[in-house]
């Protein structure tokens, strides 16, 4: 069993060779939005959800680019409601939000 029932990595790589990068659209503040909306419903701890910060998950070009394990499932996302919908769909209800999907 996983330690945790959902790890979600947020790609917050910037690259500075002019090539796409999830930093280019606030990765970070996505991140740290999530992780706020996580410990306000105490979803966070063992058997909960863990948000993490990844390096480049080498998806940029599609970005910008989360995953949930252990359920492998890769989103993209454009604006807060996309990570709410995430949020409710997904990290409380274990629902995946197929119009995100990667």
């Amino acid at each position: 069993m996983s330690f945790y029932k959902h790890h979600v990595f947020f790609c917050t790589n910037q690259r500075t060779d002019g090539r796409a990068s999830c930093q280019d659209h606030q990765a970070q503040e996505m991140r740290d939005y999530l992780k706020k909306k996580i410990k306000e419903y105490k979803l966070n701890g063992p058997n909960g959800v863990r948000i993490n910060n990844a390096g480049c998950l080498d998806r940029c070009g599609l970005g910008p680019i989360l995953v949930i394990y252990p359920d492998e499932t890769w989103y993209r996302y454009q604006s807060k409601s996309d990570i709410d919908e995430i949020f409710e769909q997904h990290l409380q209800y274990n629902e995946k939000v197929e119009r995100l999907i990667v």
